[in-house]
């Protein structure tokens, strides 16, 4: 493998529980069937998606037991098990499956130590680098949830511990139990509700992961922002937002997810888009607005 094959380490590298990884990553949630339900239409492309992405430079992998459910962390391990030392495979528990597009919070210590378990059997690893929780359970003491992932931390289970879709104060009320290093939420051009945790995070030094990370609505419409940047730079709309993610906080690290590689190849290809300082501000403005 060339070095110029690795496209993905062009986007700048963040360190996670020792590792440091591109901060360009692979969001492995489209890796199944509609409404994240069930088998994808073809496995065999989505574990090429996987092995290609690794071809590419990706070092960060994030998907959850609830993909699926199941399905996600399977074929992550079908595609590239053993590991390469580079890679992170981060992973979640903490929302339920009862059907397609159906999500529901358990947080029982209980549960969080059946899924950790068994997530550890389904990636064939003795230890999840990143272990998050994928949602807080209003009816679960927050001490219990986060405290029973510590208890795995102390184990040796797992390395280190995120957050998903939580609030500042939710952040620094788990940064009393235990060392957060991630946090997950929705963040795009169109939806900067969480911009407070993105500068929270920035001040601290802690991973930003956004999901739904190439969402752009309007803007990519035809003589609107983010169609005129991407012409400008003969780009995609889809890599000006990621490439607008790169360039909004050095920790900021997209996990656009894709079960086709030719989509991935698209997304990756981002990480060498580079917007000058007035793009950059413009989009961000937009962004705001359209919060």
């Amino acid at each position: 493998m060339t070095e110029d094959t690795l496209i993905a380490h062009e986007s700048g590298t963040f360190e996670i529980a020792g590792k440091q990884v591109a901060r360009l990553g692979f969001g492995a949630m489209r890796l199944t069937g509609p409404g994240i339900w069930g088998e994808p239409a073809d496995r065999e492309e989505c574990r090429r998606v996987v092995r290609r992405a690794v071809e590419l430079g990706v070092q960060l992998i994030d998907t959850a037991d609830s993909y699926g459910p199941h399905v996600s962390e399977e074929i992550i391990r079908e595609a590239i098990h053993p590991y390469p030392d580079d890679v992170l495979i981060a992973t979640k528990a903490g929302l339920t499956r009862s059907g397609p597009d159906e999500w529901a919070p358990v947080g029982r210590p209980e549960y969080l130590r059946q899924e950790v378990e068994m997530s550890l059997r389904r990636l064939g690893l003795d230890r999840i680098d990143l272990f998050q929780l994928h949602r807080i359970d209003a009816k679960v003491p927050l001490e219990d949830q986060i405290g029973e992932l510590k208890k795995f931390q102390d184990e040796g289970k797992i390395a280190a511990i995120g957050l998903s879709e939580v609030t500042v104060d939710e952040i620094e009320q788990c940064r009393r139990i235990a060392e957060i290093v991630t946090v997950q939420n929705r963040y795009n051009l169109t939806d900067s509700t969480s911009e407070d945790v993105v500068d929270h995070c920035t001040r601290e030094g802690i991973g930003f992961i956004p999901w739904a990370p190439v969402a752009a609505g309007e803007l990519v419409e035809p003589g609107r922002l983010v169609d005129t940047v991407a012409k400008r730079h003969e780009a995609t709309p889809g890599q000006v937002a990621l490439a607008w993610l790169l360039a909004r906080t050095e920790v900021m690290l997209p996990i656009p997810g894709t079960s086709r590689v030719a989509h991935l190849d698209e997304n990756v290809g981002a990480a060498r888009l580079t917007l000058d300082p007035e793009e950059v501000d413009q989009l961000t403005r937009a962004a705001r607005e359209a919060a």
